[in-house]
């Protein structure tokens, strides 16, 4: 558990405004200044997943709400302790892992199955029996990338839903009923915020609706012939809306009747928090996974090269929705946690920087760390991880700093691929996230990748990107792109190797990729598996 207070100010006077940040390791509240980067307070509570057999990743709907919950009141007692006023946070926005699939039962309001969380592979079945109803037997991962910008693939909640109707009767059973009703993390949230089956909305917004293959990418409203697909009823949906709008008003709690302003899943948030709002610009989160959005602005672009299309933002019901292409990797740093827990190279995540540091490079040690497959720009779930180029001399020091390469290297991969979509080459990259506290690392990052590399003010651009949506719904001439505190310089990292040492390390990479693919076996024939493999 965290708690914290990070203002300098001693000006305790509001307005204030609210974030609830739900994320895949941890929960938390944060209370920032009213229009800035300030944050005054903040709670946060891990939230522990379970793992039923591999591959499998939930979590428990209830302990998610309660430690939302529990969040909420603790960062609103300390804010009170600092000699603030709870009645001056004007609204609160919500940011939330995405894909994270829920459903429960209208009226009970009780959860029917645990959440299945974004990076759970149990699905891959599922993907594959799909796979087998597309016309003329093309088994192509891209068939509805048309309709909804996303290949087919046991990340997308889409895919989830359908796994829980034929593998869980309860929810098959209320389905069928007109009893269910589907969520993505946010709208599990929201419903029970503003009252749960004693009036709850139950809602959405476009950049979470957009992960589920579900919404049509053009409309922005759910699409008849991807329900069809899926086999999947109307009923359980809940309704689009903007990102930042009012959504509902808070029914219990030291929150009571505040209002719900924002929602934004957390790339899209972060996208917003590192204001990336114009065409061309671009952010990267490096989490437990790491995600790279590239503003396309209102145009939609489908990537003939493995990336997602998404909605990046749509700030305002009657706003023009903004687009971006992303390129998700599932393990960045969870790795770190992999070496730590797994094989006891590491004792605490505190030990990288300095261990990757006693060494001037990775001697060629390559590690690609594709657990349960692999995502942009090869989406081939059959990928499984090696660690190429071991010698005699070869130490934990090598291994250590390979795995920080390794997300560099696959930051590249997705940066090259929107070049090829968007055919105009990044000149920096806007950073956040846990791992962007690791000097070594944008060094590496910036090196490997061979441009610019801006860290955020502040890591906790995801929350503030909801603080800022939430805030623009009720102070409508707020400037969004403005600056957001007193100081808005960024530690500017500059590469340091040339483009030859550069591009013969990253074919060296491509060597390990093409020796991770297709290691894990199914009841396919390999031909049939590498008619679907990538994109």
């Amino acid at each position: 558990m965290e708690t914290g207070s990070e203002s300098a100010d001693v000006n305790m006077s509001g307005p204030f405004i609210g974030a609830i940040d739900e994320g895949t390791t941890s929960a938390r509240f944060m209370i920032f200044r009213a229009g800035t980067d300030d944050i005054v307070c903040y709670h946060q509570i891990e939230v522990p997943s379970i793992f039923v057999k591999e591959g499998w990743c939930e979590q428990d709907p209830r302990v998610i709400t309660n430690t939302v919950n529990e969040c909420i009141e603790g960062a609103c007692k300390k804010l009170v302790a600092l000699g603030g006023k709870v009645k001056d946070i004007l609204a609160i926005g919500i940011t939330n892992q995405r894909e994270s699939t829920l459903i429960w039962d209208k009226n009970t309001g009780e959860a029917l199955a645990n959440a299945i969380i974004w990076l759970d592979n149990r699905t891959t079945s599922t993907v594959e029996d799909l796979l087998e109803t597309i016309p003329n037997n093309a088994r192509n991962i891209n068939y509805l990338r048309p309709l909804c910008g996303l290949p087919l693939s046991p990340y997308f909640s889409g895919v989830k839903l359908r796994w829980l109707r034929d593998n869980v009767a309860t929810v098959k059973r209320a389905m069928d009923a007109g009893d269910a009703m589907f969520g993505t993390i946010d709208t599990w949230l929201m419903y029970n915020l503003t009252g749960g089956v004693n009036g709850g909305v139950h809602k959405t917004d476009v950049t979470n609706a957009s992960r589920t293959m579900l919404m049509n990418i053009e409309t922005l409203q759910w699409d008849g012939n991807l329900l069809k697909f899926f086999g999947l009823p109307r009923s359980i949906l809940p309704e689009i809306c903007s990102s930042a709008e009012h959504f509902g008003v808070i029914a219990a709690g030291s929150l009571k009747g505040i209002p719900i302003t924002a929602d934004l899943g957390d790339q899209q948030a972060a996208l917003v928090g590192q204001q990336c709002l114009s065409k061309g610009q671009a952010k990267a989160t490096y989490g437990t996974g790491c995600f790279l959005l590239y503003n396309t602005g209102p145009s939609i672009v489908h990537s003939q090269h493995g990336l997602l299309t998404t909605v990046g933002y749509q700030l305002g019901r009657k706003a023009t929705p903004y687009y971006a292409l992303e390129g998700s990797v599932s393990i960045a740093g969870a790795a770190f946690n992999w070496l730590r827990d797994n094989i006891g190279l590491i004792q605490n995540t505190g030990q990288i920087e300095t261990m990757a540091s006693m060494v001037d490079n990775s001697l060629d040690v390559y590690f690609v760390p594709a657990f349960n497959g692999l995502y942009a720009p090869y989406w081939n779930q059959d990928a499984r991880g090696v660690l190429c180029g071991l010698s005699e001399e070869t130490t934990s020091e090598h291994i250590v700093r390979a795995t920080l390469e390794a997300v560099c290297f696959q930051v590249r991969d997705i940066l090259d691929s929107m070049h090829k979509d968007c055919k105009i080459p990044l000149a920096k990259l806007m950073v956040d996230g846990g791992m962007t506290v690791n000097n070594l690392f944008l060094q590496l990052q910036s090196d490997l990748v061979g441009i610019h590399v801006l860290r955020a003010k502040i890591a906790e651009t995801t929350a503030l990107g909801a603080a800022m949506a939430a805030y623009k719904t009720i102070a409508p001439q707020y400037n969004m792109e403005g600056p957001l505190s007193k100081s808005d310089e960024r530690d500017v990292v500059k590469p340091k190797i040339n483009s030859t040492e550069r591009n013969l390390r990253y074919q060296k990479w491509k060597m390990a990729i093409e020796r991770s693919l297709n290691w894990e076996t199914s009841s396919l024939a390999q031909g049939e598996r590498e008619s679907f493999d990538g994109v």
